[in-house]
């Protein structure tokens, strides 16, 4: 792709992006603004400044270098700054480039997505190849029935198997499993460190730390274009209700496009991981649709930027809430799930309770194998 003649005298490798504004224009301004261009302030890979003009922004930055810290009210704990040096963000490279960080040693893997299943079962791999590798799990939810996943009934085969492997490692007790623990203070003990809860309990004699505590998106970037934002999901207001884990506690998302996108900023669009704000939901497929949603929209193609061309896959178990509650029922997930687009009431059990999403425009699925991120 980056090949193609109508890309690659336009691509810029190696540049980061410092602010995307309208062109001598800061928020308040209205006069002139939807035909201002967006300017792209950068640095260069030498180090020094560049301006870029553009028609439309699509910003995919992602949100892989803006993660939670490990602090469990969004802020970093207590010492977490001090003792930086021992602690990772998101999934490391546990069994090749960091091996030796991790071989031998006691680790605590904080979290309960897959960032941390894929952690834990990496260092599970190194425990297996170096006497001493110790691995301690936190979750900040007491109840754990629903942690695991749907397992076979997890429409992504591969999505499943994470929490059925490690759902097995917990059991064998190869990991130390601590739950409603919120980390509150990290110090130092000699040369290890300890994790302090908010209720006084400790995990001792630690030497690394894992923090797979999810991320957020960056929004010092875009601090002078007119975005409308969830207040709490910092997603785009539209598309905030379809995946807000407090509402939707299966964890599945629904279909969406250009128009769930959409800002008071004409042609700016966020896509992407980034553009669930604080969601923990996305799939690759989701971003798929929605570039493709975007990009006909740009080209003037209404027709297919209001066509949706995917259902997305169920995830087989109704999941515990940001709140550590659900309205779903069945602690192994033995309830059929709802059809994608179609909510259960309050009281059934299975996926799909929550609050009603807008419909949903549903077209025959897309078999695609690989889809998460």
């Amino acid at each position: 792709l980056a090949s193609r003649p109508s890309i690659s005298p336009h691509l810029r490798l190696g540049h980061r992006v410092l602010a995307v504004t309208r062109r001598g224009m800061d928020k308040v301004k209205t006069a002139g603004r939807e035909t201002a261009p967006f300017e792209i302030i950068v640095r260069e890979p030498e180090g020094g400044t560049a301006r870029f003009l553009a028609r439309a922004v699509i910003d995919a930055s992602g949100t892989w270098l803006s993660p939670n810290p490990l602090g469990a009210g969004g802020v970093p704990a207590v010492g977490e700054a001090e003792h930086r040096s021992r602690i990772r963000y998101g999934i490391p490279d546990i069994l090749d480039r960091e091996r030796d960080r991790y071989a031998g040693r006691r680790t605590l893997v904080v979290g309960s997505g897959h960032s941390a299943f894929n952690a834990l079962l990496d260092l599970a791999v190194a425990a297996t190849q170096a006497p001493g590798t110790e691995i301690v799990w936190a979750v900040r939810r007491s109840e754990v029935g629903l942690l695991f996943g749907g397992g076979r009934k997890d429409a992504l085969e591969a999505r499943g198997a994470l929490g059925t492997r490690l759902r097995r490692l917990v059991t064998s007790q190869a990991i130390e499993f601590v739950t409603d623990f919120r980390i509150a203070r990290i110090h130092g003990d000699g040369d290890r460190v300890v994790a302090e809860g908010d209720d006084g309990r400790r995990l001792e004699g630690l030497d690394q730390l894992i923090a797979a505590t999810g991320f957020r998106p960056e929004l010092a970037l875009t601090r002078e274009l007119r975005l409308r934002l969830d207040p709490w999901l910092e997603a785009p207001e539209a598309l905030a209700p379809l995946i807000d884990p407090n509402l939707h506690s299966c964890g599945t998302v629904y279909p969406h496009g250009e128009a769930e996108l959409a800002h008071p900023e004409r042609d700016f669009y966020v896509a992407g991981m980034k553009s669930y704000g604080r969601a923990p939901t996305f799939l690759l497929l989701t971003g798929y649709e929605q570039v493709r949603s975007v990009v006909s929209r740009l080209v003037g193609d209404e027709a297919g930027a209001r066509r949706v061309e995917l259902v997305l896959p169920e995830t087989g178990v109704c999941r515990t809430d940001l709140a550590g509650g659900s309205c779903c029922s069945g602690e192994d997930a033995d309830e059929e799930p709802a059809p994608a687009g179609v909510e259960r009431s309050p009281t059934a059990g299975g996926c799909g309770c929550g609050t009603a999403p807008p419909a949903a425009r549903l077209l025959p699925t897309i078999s695609m194998e690989k889809c998460c991120g």
